[in-house]
C-alpha cells in the first residue's frame, strides 16, 4: 500500500498496526512502523511506546534491553507520557536481573525509573528499593548518602530490610572500610531468621582488611569454617589476597596450601596474589617455584607470565627473560601486551642488545603499544645508530586483520553508535558472561584493538581482568562501517557483503555470534533484512558452503548441517583461537546420521530461501 502513488500516511492505522505487531512480539516490524511515525513528524501513541518496550524486554537477544530503555526514556521525554506501574516494574526488574558486574552500568537508568515512580505518585515496591541499593553497592565508588537516603525512605514507609538488602549494605561497607556500619548490619543478619550467607563473611573480611587488620579477617575466615562447615572459593580468594597484601608470608603460604588441598577451584587468583607479594619482597626463588606450581595446577594466563617476566628482569636473567617472552609471543592464548613489551625492551636496552631492542620496538609499532617515556628517550638513541627515520607507533588506522575481524563481529551482532551528525562513531564490544567462548574471545579482541579503547575501557596496568563490555574512542575512521552495517542506527547487511566473506570473517562471526549444537551442526546468528540474508546465502553457496536459514524473532539463523558443517569448519579452522577449537569444532558426519535435537528446526520449512520464513518473535 505504501508503494502506491495514492498512499497518504494514516496515523491511526499506523498506530493500530504497530500495537498489533508489538503484542505479537514482532519487534522489527513494530519498530519499523514506530520509526515511520516519528519520521512523519508525529509522536507515537502511549500504547505503541508501551508495547514496543515490552516486546524488547521479552527477547533475550543482545542489545534488546538497551533498546527497551531507549524506548521507555523517549516515551517520557519525547511523548510526555506517564507509563503504567507495570511497565516501570518490568523494566526495573530486567535491569537488576543482569549479573552484578553488568548491572552496575544500569544505575543511571534505574535511578530514572525510581524518579518517575516518585513523581508519578505510584507505589514503590520493596524490590525497587532493594534493587536500587543492590545496584549502588556494586559501583566502584559507592554513594553512601544515597544508600542511607533509600534506607530512611524504606523505614518511613514501613518496609523491613531483607537479607538481600543487608548483604548489599555489607558489600558497600566492604568497599569503604566502614566497620561500624558493617558490624551493625552483621548483628541484624545474626538476628534474622534466615541462615547466614557465605558472602557476608567475605564482606566482613574485606572491611577489616581495608582498615589494616588482616588478623581479624583471618579470624572471621576461621569462624566461617566453624559455623558453615567449610569455606567457599570466594572466601579463600579473599583471605589469601588480604594476607598477601599484608605481606604475611607464612600465613599466606599456609592458606594457599589448604586451598589446594580442599579441591576447590579456580586457584589462579590466589597464585597471582602470592606471586605479586613475592615480587614486591624480591623473593625471586619463591616466585619462580610458585610460577611453575601454578602451571601444573592451572591453565596459564598472561598475568602470571608478566609477573614472572618482571622477576627475571629484576634479577638480570636476560636469557630466561627472552625465552619466557618468546613463549608468550608464540602462544596466542597468552600473548604479549604493553607491559610485557616494555619490560623486555627495558632489559635489552640496558644490556646493550640493540638489535633485539629494535625488533621489540618494531613489534610495538606494529601492535601500536605505548612505549614508556624514559624508554623512548633511550630507544631514540638506539634507532639513531642504524636508521635515518624513526617510526612513530601512534597513528590510528585499522590493519587488514583488524578490518576482517570487525566485519565478522558486526555480522555476529556488534554495535556501532554514531553522534547526531554521523561524523564520529563508537564501536561497542559486548560479550556474554554466560558464554565460555566469549570469556576467551574478549581478551583476544581487546588485544587486537587496544589502541582504539578509551582509558575508561582499559584495565589497571598488569590486570588480566578485561571487562565484558568496552568501547572504542569516538572516531570518524569508523564511518565506513557505520554506513555499511548501522545506517540510521539500525543493523543492516551491506550490499557488498559478498566481497568480504573471507574465511577469517566467517571464523570471527562464528566465535562471536555462532553456536555449535549438541549434534555437531553450526549455527550463525544474523540481523538484517531477508534480501540481505539471501545475499549471504548465495555467497556462501558460491563458496560450496550449503546452508539452511531460519528466522526466529528479530534474528536469522544460518545453519550448516552434517557434512556442510564439517566443510565450514575446514574453511574457518585456521583462524579459530586455539583455546576454542575443541569447543567449536564441527562433527564430521553424513546427513543420514544426524539426530537433530537443536532448538532451531530447519526441517520445519519447505525452502532454505530466507524469503520463505515468517517472523515469530515469541521464540
Amino acid at each position: 500500500m505504501m508503494q502506491q502513488h495514492w498512499y497518504r500516511f494514516d496515523f491511526a492505522l499506523a498506530t493500530k498496526l504497530a500495537d498489533y505487531m508489538g503484542k505479537e512480539r514482532k519487534c522489527l516490524k513494530c519498530r519499523e512502523i514506530f520509526d515511520d511515525i516519528i519520521n512523519q513528524g508525529r509522536v507515537p501513541s502511549e500504547s505503541t511506546f508501551h508495547v514496543l518496550t515490552i516486546a524488547y524486554l521479552s527477547l533475550p537477544a543482545q542489545g534488546c534491553l538497551e533498546e527497551a530503555c531507549s524506548i521507555y526514556n523517549r516515551m517520557i521525554q519525547l511523548g510526555g507520557y506517564k507509563p503504567r506501574l507495570s511497565l516501570h516494574n518490568s523494566l526495573f526488574r530486567a535491569l537488576v536481573s543482569q549479573p552484578g558486574g553488568s548491572s552496575k552500568y544500569y544505575l543511571k537508568q534505574a535511578e530514572f525509573i525510581f524518579h518517575n515512580l516518585e513523581t508519578s505518585g505510584l507505589e514503590i515496591h520493596k524490590d525497587i528499593y532493594g534493587g536500587l541499593i543492590w545496584l549502588h553497592s556494586y559501583q566502584d565508588a559507592v554513594d553512601k548518602e544515597r544508600i542511607a537516603s533509600l534506607r530512611r525512605e524504606m523505614e518511613r514507609v514501613g518496609i523491613k530490610e531483607s537479607r538481600e538488602v543487608l548483604l548489599s549494605i555489607l558489600r558497600a561497607c566492604s568497599k569503604e572500610g566502614d566497620v561500624e556500619e558493617a558490624e551493625r548490619t552483621w548483628i541484624k543478619l545474626l538476628h534474622s531468621d534466615e541462615n547466614l550467607p557465605s558472602q557476608a563473611f567475605v564482606y566482613r573480611m574485606e572491611v577489616y582488611a581495608r582498615i589494616g587488620e588482616p588478623m581479624r579477617s583471618l579470624e572471621i575466615f576461621r569462624r566461617m569454617q566453624e559455623q558453615l562447615g567449610s569455606a567457599n572459593v570466594a572466601a579463600y580468594h579473599k583471605i589469601v589476597e588480604v594476607l598477601c597484601q599484608a605481606q604475611e608470608i607464612e600465613l599466606a603460604e599456609s592458606l594457599i596450601t589448604e586451598f589446594m588441598t580442599s579441591g576447590l577451584k579456580p586457584l589462579m587468583p590466589s597464585f597471582i596474589d602470592l606471586m605479586n607479594m613475592y615480587l614486591t619482597l624480591s623473593l625471586h626463588d619463591k616466585l619462580e617455584r610458585t610460577f611453575f606450581r601454578c602451571l601444573e595446577k592451572c591453565h596459564p594466563n598472561r598475568t602470571i607470565y608478566n609477573i614472572y617476566l618482571d622477576s627475571l628482569v629484576q634479577i638480570g636473567n636476560l636469557g630466561k627473560a627472552e625465552e619466557v617472552f618468546n613463549q608468550m609471543l608464540s602462544n596466542e592464548a597468552i600473548g604479549v601486551n604493553t607491559r610485557s613489551c616494555n619490560t623486555i625492551l627495558r632489559i635489552f636496552v640496558s644490556c646493550g642488545e640493540y638489535m633485539k631492542a629494535e625488533r621489540i620496538y618494531d613489534l610495538m609499532c606494529q601492535k601500536k603499544y605505548d612505549i614508556e617515556s624514559p624508554l623512548m628517550e633511550k630507544i631514540d638513541y638506539v634507532l639513531s645508530l642504524s636508521r635515518k627515520v624513526v617510526k612513530k607507533p601512534m597513528s590510528l588506522k585499522l590493519g587488514i586483520v583488524q578490518r576482517e575481524i570487525l566485519v565478522g563481529m558486526l555480522l555476529g551482532g556488534l554495535r556501532i553508535e554514531s553522534d547526531e551528525d554521523r561524523k564520529n562513531h563508537v564501536i561497542r564490544f559486548e560479550f556474554n558472561e554466560n558464554f565460555g567462548t566469549h570469556s576467551i574471545l574478549k581478551r583476544h579482541i581487546y588485544d587486537q584493538y587496544h589502541e582504539w579503547f578509551t582509558s575508561f575501557s582499559r584495565p589497571a596496568d598488569g590486570s588480566d581482568d578485561i571487562p565484558f563490555r568496552f568501547a572504542t574512542i569516538s572516531h570518524s575512521y569508523f564511518g565506513f562501517y557505520a554506513e555499511q552495517f548501522w545506517p540510521k542506527g539500525r543493523p543492516v547487511i551491506p550490499k557488498l557483503i559478498h566481497r568480504w566473506l573471507s574465511p577469517r570473517v566467517l571464523a570471527y562471526w562464528y566465535m562471536y555470534g555462532g553456536h555449535k549444537t549438541s549434534s555437531g551442526n553450526i549455527l550463525l546468528k544474523l540481523r538484517g533484512s531477508e534480501k540481505g540474508v539471501d545475499r549471504i546465502v548465495k555467497t556462501l553457496k558460491a563458496k560450496s558452503l550449503d546452508c539452511r536459514v531460519k528466522r526466529k524473532g528479530p534474528l536469522f539463523w544460518i545453519g550448516f548441517l552434517g557434512n556442510n558443517a564439517a566443510w565450514f569448519w575446514k574453511q574457518v579452522e585456521p583462524f579459530i583461537l586455539d583455546d576454542l577449537k575443541d569447543v567449536l569444532e564441527a562433527v564430521d558426519q553424513t546427513m543420514d546420521g544426524i539426530v537433530e535435537s537443536d532448538s532451531i528446526d530447519f526441517d520445519s520449512e519447505p525452502s532454505p530461501d530466507a524469503s520463505a520464513y515468517s517472523e515469530d518473535d515469541s521464540s
